[in-house]
This record gives C-alpha cells, structure tokens and sequence, in this order.
C-alpha cells in the first residue's frame, strides 16, 4: 500500500521500520504503566523491554529463516540483505524467544516471572496490531485471493519489489484481520489487568486468545510453509496450539496457585 514513507534517490524511510519503532514505544509505555501500579522496578522492566525486543526481532528472524530454508540454503547471502533484514519475521518466533530471554534475565535479577508475564501482555498486544498494520502498509504477509466485498488489492510496484505481494489482485486484508482482533485483545487485557487476580492469568489469556486467533486467521494467509505430519496446518499454526496450550495450562494449572487473588490497584 505505502511502504516508502520518505525517498530521496536510492535512500528511502520503509515504513514498516517506522511503524515497528512506533509499536516498539507504545508497547513499552503500556508496560511501564501497569509496572508502576503494581510497584515493580521501572528500570529493570525497561531494560527487560529491550533485552526482549532484541530478542524478539531475531527469533523473527530466525524462524522466517528456517521456514524458507530452501531459499536461503541456496542463496546464503540473503541471510544477511537489506530484503531480509526489512521483512517482518515470525511473530511466533520472536515472542518464544523473548520470553526464553525474559525467564533468564528474571532469574538472574531474582523476580517472579509470572507477575512480570502479565504486565507485559498487554503491551505485547498492542504493539503487535500496530506491527500488523505496518505489514499491511509494506505489503508482507498478504492473503489468499477472495471476491469478498472488504477484499484489498495492491498496486504499488514498491511493495511488490519489497516483499513479493501480488498486484491487482484481490486478496484477504489478512494483516487487518490479526490487527482488529490484537486492538480489542489489548483492550480486554487492560480491563483484566485491573481486576482481581492471581500471577499468571493475564500472560495466560493472551497466549490462549492470540493463539486461537491467529490459528484461525492461518487460514486467509498465503504462505509457502510445508504442512507437517500430513494435516492441513501449517508450522506457524502448531506453533500457536503450542503456545495456546502452555496458557492453558497458566490458567488452569493448580502448582503454584496462592491463596488469594492479587489485586490491582485501579489508579
């Protein structure tokens, strides 16, 4: 749709790039807030953010590597190009290894990873229908032809150059489907935050409802992913039963269960 947000020459502003930054900031200022009303240290949280953004991009990355294995296999310098260093990733593998990243830096500063898990769903949330809009924006992770009435169709020749997207075709607004159901998972979990509960719950319904959607919207998306074990899934949708069922098992696991609810504050 717009993937040059500025250009001059052969220099051009991508905004995606832009936009992720955008996520980046109100993903970590969603985060600060909700630290602070449960009195936990800003300044670790903000280190943790980063550490895990860091994280995050690469296992993107890495997983969008290993999906287009062929490719890279037989043009190793790909690996390291401006094409992939601009392209989205795999949300899926960016968020197990931030979250690998955050249970070591926890560990390592002594916190309770669960607490922290639940103050960061939200801004994960958020930032990640923001991120979706950037997709749309550059043109990546388009979806399947249909003649539905809310089909979209690119035409810019930039973002077929980009990211590969077909032209003048009438495809799923995929992007937009992840990003309507990101916007009111954030504005459930905002409202969850500040009622009563017990550590975990909130990382838990994330990764559950995140999961259950994105498995379904799987299904608009075009990819070129193998299907494993001879069902009609693809990686990226094992991935998200895997993580569905590990909050599951936050929310209705007995270990660990206190006595109480923990209460937060509403101010």
């Amino acid at each position: 749709m717009f993937p040059k947000l500025f250009e001059y020459g052969d220099f051009f502003l991508p905004t995606y790039g832009v936009l992720v930054a955008v996520a980046f900031l109100v993903g970590l200022w969603v985060t600060l807030k909700l630290a602070r009303r449960v009195g936990m240290n800003t300044e670790l949280i903000t280190n943790l953010v980063v550490y895990s953004a860091l994280s995050g991009m690469l296992g993107a990355k890495l997983l969008m590597i290993v999906f287009d294995w062929d490719h890279f296999r037989q043009h190793p310098g790909d690996v390291f190009s401006i094409a992939t260093l601009q392209a989205a990733g795999v949300f899926q593998g960016g968020l197990v290894l931030a979250i690998a990243t955050a249970f070591f830096y926890l560990r390592h500063h002594k916190m309770t990873p669960l607490p922290v898990f639940d103050v960061f769903a939200p801004g994960i949330a958020l930032g990640h229908g923001i991120g979706r809009v950037a997709c749309f924006a550059a043109g990546c992770c388009w979806g399947n032809e249909c003649d539905l009435p809310w089909a979209v169709t690119f035409r810019n020749p930039d973002a077929n150059a980009l990211t590969g997207v077909p032209l003048r075709v009438r495809l799923h607004p995929s992007q937009l489907y992840e990003l309507g159901t990101e916007a009111l998972l954030f504005g459930f979990l905002w409202w969850r935050f500040g009622k009563a509960h017990r550590p975990g719950t909130i990382i838990g319904l994330y990764l559950v409802l995140s999961s259950i959607a994105r498995f379904a919207i799987e299904f608009t998306r075009h990819h070129e992913q193998a299907l494993p074990f001879g069902l009609p899934f693809s990686i990226t949708q094992w991935l998200a039963v895997a993580l569905g069922l590990l909050g599951a098992y936050l929310l209705w696991s007995p270990h660990g269960r206190p006595a109480t609810a923990v209460p937060s504050p509403a101010h």
